[in-house]
């Protein structure tokens, strides 16, 4: 079972979508895309990814793609 990297609609609109892009080449990811997470404050502050429902923060793209993956690393199925 791949790991799930959810992305909110209006954070990739927000700068998250080049980390999407990044991710979504990764045939162990599955990584989707929804309307809305419910989490707009967060949204409206920061880049954040839903990984296996917990989230992920990052900066910039690259360090919310390296936030992704050390998440995984450190949280194994």
């Amino acid at each position: 079972m791949n790991p799930i990297v959810e992305f909110c609609v209006n954070n990739l609109a927000s700068g998250s979508q080049e980390a999407f892009d990044k991710l979504n080449e990764d045939p162990n990811l599955d990584v989707v895309e929804y309307d809305c997470l419910t989490y707009c404050d967060l949204c409206a502050m920061s880049l954040f990814a839903l990984v296996d429902g917990e989230v992920v923060r990052g900066e910039t793209p690259d360090e919310l793609v390296k936030n992704i993956y050390q998440f995984i690393e450190e949280n194994p199925i």
